[in-house]
Order: C-alpha cells, then sequence, then structure tokens
C-alpha cells in the first residue's frame, strides 16, 4: 500500500503539495510538468505551491485578492516556503508567503481570504458576457498544444480548445492581442478557488498574436469572485498597451454557468 499522501491526486495537487516543517514554515517540490516558452516553471504554478502554505495558516477558505511579485525565474526543484498571519478578521484573513530556492526569493504573495460560499440574498450586477464560444468539442486542438512541443510542458498538464486556430501558431505576428477559448486540467481535475489563482495565468499570453513568445511577469494581481461549477472555462485574454518593453495582460475566467469566477491583471516583461 503506498505511504505517499498524494497518491491518487491530480498532477496539479501533487506538484503544489507542501510539508509542513515548524510553524508557518514549508518545504515544497516543483517540477517540471509546468514548464512555458522561457523554458522556466510558469508563474501560477510556483505562485500555487505558495498559497497551499499559506492557505494552510489562515482561518478562512478561499483566496479573495491574491497580489504577487516574481523575483526570478524558479526551476524543478526543492523550494522553500515561510508564511505570515497579517490579521485573522471576522469576514477575512490576510497573511502573506515567500518562496525561495537556493536561499533565494522567487516569489513574494499578499493574500487576503473570505469564504465565497454561494449566498442568495447577495446583491449581482454584471455588465460584461462570458464569451461566445461553441461547445469544447466542436473547437479546434492545435496539434501544437499535444503537450510535445518542446520546452512547454504545461500544454501536457493543461487543455485548450479555440474556436479558431491561433494565428501565432502559423508564423503570423499582425493578429489583435485578444483571445478566447477553453481551458481546464488535462487530468479533469474540477478547478477550485485555489487553483483559479493559478489558472489565470496558465492561458497563453495575448501578444503571442503580435509575435512576442518570450514574456515574463513582474506582478500579477488576482481578484477570485466565485466558487466555479465543474467543467470547462471559458477564457477571455487581452493585452491593450505595449510600451517600454512591458505590457500588461487581462484575464477573466467563466464557468460552465456563464458565472465570472476570476479576474487577474499582471504587468509582464517583454525578453
Amino acid at each position: 500500500m503506498s505511504l505517499d499522501p498524494t497518491a491518487g491526486t491530480s498532477r496539479f495537487d501533487r506538484d503544489t503539495a507542501v510539508d509542513k516543517r515548524e510553524d508557518g514554515e514549508f518545504t515544497a517540490t516543483l517540477t517540471d510538468a509546468w514548464t512555458t516558452f522561457t523554458t522556466h516553471p510558469n508563474g501560477g504554478y510556483v505562485l500555487g505551491a505558495a498559497l497551499q502554505g499559506l492557505g494552510q495558516c489562515l482561518s478562512q477558505p478561499d483566496p479573495l485578492a491574491v497580489s504577487a511579485f516574481f523575483l526570478r525565474p524558479a526551476a524543478p526543484g526543492p523550494a522553500t516556503v515561510s508564511t505570515e498571519v497579517v490579521r485573522e478578521g471576522r469576514r477575512t484573513a490576510t497573511g502573506q508567503a515567500v518562496l525561495e530556492q537556493g536561499g533565494k526569493q522567487v516569489v513574494r504573495v499578499g493574500a487576503t481570504y473570505g469564504d465565497l460560499a454561494p449566498d442568495p440574498s447577495a446583491r449581482e450586477l454584471s455588465l460584461e458576457e462570458p464569451p461566445d464560444l461553441p461547445d469544447p468539442e466542436q473547437c479546434l486542438v492545435p496539434a501544437e498544444f499535444d503537450g510535445t512541443a518542446q520546452g512547454t510542458s504545461i500544454a501536457a498538464s493543461v487543455q485548450y480548445r479555440y474556436p479558431s486556430r491561433p494565428g501565432w501558431l502559423d508564423g503570423r505576428t499582425d493578429g489583435r492581442p485578444h483571445s478566447e477559448f477553453w481551458m481546464r486540467f488535462a487530468d479533469g481535475r474540477a478547478a477550485d478557488t485555489r487553483a483559479l489563482v493559478s489558472m489565470v495565468d496558465f492561458a497563453p499570453p495575448a501578444v503571442l498574436e503580435i509575435g512576442e513568445f518570450q514574456t515574463v511577469t513582474v506582478e500579477l494581481s488576482v481578484h477570485v469572485r466565485a466558487r466555479p461549477a465543474p467543467g470547462w472555462l471559458a477564457c477571455r485574454v487581452f493585452t491593450k498597451h505595449v510600451a517600454g518593453g512591458l505590457h500588461e495582460e487581462d484575464v477573466e475566467l467563466w464557468d460552465a454557468r456563464g458565472t465570472l469566477v476570476a479576474q487577474a491583471r499582471q504587468l509582464a516583461m517583454l525578453l
């Protein structure tokens, strides 16, 4: 019988698992299953490991607002996560975490957690519609997204479905940096609020449409809006401004009910 506590869990849960070393201190092992065009582990995945430690220290179940600063690229291998509880309130709990490798800080994150259990009495207003996409089964699966593309192992961990073939796959660089598509974990793991914080960074960057393949996150802000229903997530990703070697990227994730479940904006650097 296996003694591995992560046996039978999803790849994301296994690869972001942490072991408690002492109060507020954890160890982790980053893997090579989430690399991107930069050949380094995806920043959202690394952030997921940091939040796995921080979430164990806070009383509330759901990340509401997360702000992460990426200080250097991560690498597959051992890491440590140091956490601090800043405040425990009646409705929210706030803390911060630092993930380090080799004694050097990789990401610093501050987060406020709360409870996103559905509240029928809460007021709702939405002035935007979810992406208007065909069913995932009717969308194309580009061959380059089958997980075999060199240096992009994240394509084997995450599934994408596009309604039409992205122009950047064919070398076109005259596109509009705006895309809408479906996304989910390749092994069928249902998204939850912790995973949403990582998944906003799993979306292929919109600036691929203008020929920019090498882009790294400087800062990422995430707002989790609701607990997602099971199934595919409809994604909207867009960039409006590229200047000074930097660009912003906005991401919206909508669940199968047509509910906005996460928003994100990041500032990224072109390499």
